[in-house]
C-alpha cells in the first residue's frame, strides 16, 4: 500500500472525520425531480449508518418487493447519514411513505413516469465535521476550499473503491494475470465487475498522481473532457484549449483502460503505460473480457467542488462541499489533512 500525493498552498491541518455517522452527511443532488404524476412512487429517504444495497433489502421487506424493482441513482456511504431518491413502480404511496425503520425514515414521496437508474443525479452535496482541529484552521480551511473551487480537485477513486485493505484490487490483478474467463466462470457477475473496475481505478489514480503538480494544466497529446456533456477530444491547439481548461470548461482526461478506450499521444501516453507496467500489465490485459466489462473510457484527472464553505462548530469544523457525481470527498479531504489516506496497492 502505498501513499498518493496531495495538499494545496493553504496547507495541511489535523483532524479526524466519520467519529460518528452525524459527522458525514451526504444529500443526493438529482439530475431531475419527479413530476408529480405517473406509475412509479418515488420515495426520498434518509438512512443513518447503512448502505444504500441494505436500505433496498429494508424497504423490499418492508413493502412486500423485490430488492430489484426498486430504482436507484447511485449508492451512498454506510458510514453516514444521506438522503436519496429511491423510485418503485406500481408502489402504495401511502404504504411508502409510511415506510420506516430502525436506520431510515421517507421524508417525502412523489410520483414520476420512469424507474431510476444509477447515473440519473448531477452529483452530491457533503456536510463533514472534522474532530480535533485547531481555531487557526479555520482560516485555512476557508483559503484551501477556496483554492480547490478555483483549481478543482484531484479525482482519485475514494478506498473503498478497492475494497478492505485493497482486497479487490489484488483480486483483480490476479484476474487478470491470469485467465480472466476461467475466474468469471466461479463468480457472479457483479463481483467480476468490481474486481476489473477496481483495477481501472487503480491505474487512473497513478496516473492522476503523476500529474499531481499539473492536473488542472494540458500536455501535448492529451485527450480533454469536457465537463458539460463527457465528450473527450484530441487536442490540437495547446494554448486556446488551456485558456478553456482555465475556465474550468474542460480538463485533461486520465485512462480507465480498455479495448473501447482511445488513447492519447506523446507524454500522457507515456505516463499512462509506465502506470499500467507498474501492477504488471499492458493494454491487452483488458481485452476479451467477459459480460462486456472492462471496455474502457476517459475520466476527468480534476473535478469542479462547488458550494464550498467553512465554519467552527463545537469540538472541530464543519465543512461543506458539492461536487459532481462520481467524485468522492475524501478528494477533498485529503488536500486538507495531515492524515495520510491510503488507496490501493
Amino acid at each position: 500500500m502505498r501513499p498518493v500525493p496531495r495538499g494545496t498552498s493553504a496547507g495541511f491541518f489535523a483532524g479526524r472525520y466519520k467519529v460518528a455517522a452525524e459527522d458525514f452527511e451526504v444529500e443526493e443532488v438529482p439530475a431531475y425531480t419527479p413530476s408529480g404524476r405517473g406509475d412509479h412512487v418515488w420515495l426520498w429517504v434518509e438512512k443513518r449508518g447503512l448502505s444504500t444495497l441494505d436500505l433496498l433489502h429494508a424497504l423490499a421487506g418492508a413493502l412486500d418487493r423485490d430488492e430489484r424493482e426498486f430504482g436507484i441513482a447511485g449508492l451512498k456511504d454506510a458510514q453516514a447519514v444521506s438522503r436519496q431518491w429511491i423510485s418503485l413502480e406500481h408502489g402504495d404511496e401511502a404504504r411508502c411513505a409510511a415506510a420506516a425503520g430502525e436506520r431510515f425514515r421517507v421524508l417525502r414521496t412523489s410520483r414520476h413516469g420512469n424507474k431510476l437508474r444509477m447515473g440519473h443525479l448531477r452529483g452530491n452535496r457533503f456536510g463533514v465535521v472534522l474532530r480535533g482541529t485547531a481555531p487557526e484552521d479555520l482560516d485555512k480551511a476557508q483559503r484551501a476550499l477556496g483554492e480547490l473551487a478555483r483549481l478543482g480537485v484531484p479525482n482519485y477513486f475514494g478506498e473503498q473503491r478497492f475494497g478492505k485493505r485493497g482486497a479487490n484490487l489484488q483480486k483483480g490483478l490476479e484476474v487478470l494475470r491470469g485467465n480472466a474467463r476461467a475466474f468469471a466462470a466461479r463468480m457472479p457477475r457483479r463481483v467480476f465487475g468490481l474486481l476489473i473496475s477496481a483495477v481501472q481505478s487503480e491505474v487512473f489514480n497513478r496516473v492522476v498522481a503523476a500529474r499531481r503538480e499539473q492536473v488542472h494544466r494540458l500536455l501535448p497529446g492529451d485527450l480533454a473532457f469536457l465537463h458539460h456533456n463527457g465528450a473527450v477530444f484530441a487536442v490540437e491547439d495547446l494554448s486556446r484549449e488551456q485558456a478553456r481548461a482555465d475556465r474550468f470548461e474542460l480538463s485533461p482526461s486520465g485512462p480507465m483502460p480498455g479495448p473501447e478506450m482511445p488513447e492519447p499521444m506523446g507524454e500522457p501516453l507515456r505516463l499512462e503505460r509506465e502506470a499500467l507496467a507498474a501492477l504488471d500489465l499492458g493494454p491487452e490485459a483488458f481485452a476479451g473480457l467477459p459480460f462486456r466489462l472492462g471496455r474502457g473510457e476517459r475520466r476527468p484527472l480534476r473535478v469542479p467542488v462547488e458550494e464550498v464553505a467553512a465554519a467552527a462548530v463545537d469540538g472541530g469544523l464543519r465543512l461543506s462541499f458539492t461536487l459532481p457525481r462520481g467524485a468522492y470527498a475524501t478528494a477533498v479531504l485529503r488536500e486538507l489533512l495531515t492524515e495520510t489516506i491510503w488507496f490501493g496497492g
